[in-house]
């Protein structure tokens, strides 16, 4: 009898270690797997003269890679995701239409900052739809529309009320474009957490924030993205489908540039998706290289997550 006791109180420990161990091994692999690509990243980032922020997120997988994730890192145009989701969630509750006509006057459009809107009707007088503002904002990263569409949401605090409504507290938007251009420093009030922006991502993309329709328009305007073709898609084979929305600085006297970014959602050819936010900050390295330190981190995560 005590040896039937044993034989099963044996049995059960070797079956639990059994349990154990098939759990664990999966979990190590992982974690070794992760710690190649974040050494890999760590070796892309090596020739960059300043600070280089990171985080991936696998959106079906739910594993999380960061590299100076938690740093608060100066965004620039990558805001304009930000304002976008806030403009459209004012639409979802019936506070404003996408097809809401916006009087442009000619102090509305931004001197000096780029803007295809102020080329393209240098007078102002004329009236665009709401729709057609996100579309210059979003997908040409256009400044005046950004701030014309601050302005009907009333401002830079809204935007970030909505961020801290969804829970999201490592984003700051404090500055408009005209704030910007009028003070070197401010910029710099403007700043996110890469890791809390492919939180924010990962919200949008699940239709978590947004409905089906606005969220399906947003990404739209994302993957017609115009600016950065050599940022986060430089690498990627041709065809692939990202939803971005880039960032830049211009460069001191000292050569330093405080932003070079890419945020987006890239489509894997397993039909799954990941998040993605790098940040190239304070560097005095020339435009080429900071590019290509973005283009080769994405293409590392797309290569990895596409296995």
């Amino acid at each position: 009898m005590k040896k039937l006791r044993y034989y099963c109180v044996m049995k059960k420990f070797i079956l639990s270690v059994g349990l154990i161990f098939t759990i664990l091994i999966p979990v190590c692999v992982h974690a070794q797997q992760d710690s190649v690509l974040r050494r890999q990243i760590a070796q892309i980032a090596k020739p960059v003269k300043g600070i280089v922020g990171v985080s991936i997120l696998s959106l079906e997988g739910r594993d999380t890679l960061t590299y100076n994730g938690k740093a608060r890192l100066v965004m620039h145009s990558v805001m304009k995701f930000p304002i976008a989701l806030t403009v459209l969630h004012l639409v979802d509750t019936g506070k404003l239409s996408l097809t809401q006509m916006v009087h442009i006057k000619k102090r509305d459009l931004e001197k000096g900052a780029y803007s295809a809107l102020r080329d393209k009707y240098p007078k102002g007088d004329v009236d665009l739809s709401i729709s057609e503002l996100l579309n210059y904002m979003v997908s040409l990263s256009d400044n005046s529309a950004c701030d014309i569409l601050l302005k009907l949401i009333g401002g830079p605090q809204h935007v970030q009320a909505y961020l801290l409504q969804l829970g999201i507290r490592g984003i700051a938007v404090r500055a408009s474009e005209a704030d910007m251009a009028s003070a070197w420093e401010l910029q710099f009030a403007n700043w996110a957490k890469p890791y809390e922006m492919t939180l924010l991502l990962d919200q949008f993309y699940s239709g978590k924030v947004l409905t089906k329709s606005s969220t399906g328009f947003l990404y739209k305007l994302m993957t017609e993205t115009t600016t950065g073709p050599n940022r986060i898609k430089g690498l990627l084979p041709a065809g692939t489908v990202v939803a971005h929305k880039t960032g830049t600085s211009g460069t001191d006297a000292n050569g330093v540039t405080p932003a070079t970014n890419d945020v987006g959602i890239i489509t894997l050819p397993n039909g799954k998706h990941i998040a993605i936010a790098v940040f190239v900050c304070n560097s005095t390295n020339d435009e080429a290289t900071r590019e290509g330190v973005i283009a080769n981190i994405a293409k590392a995560a797309y290569d990895f997550y596409s296995k």
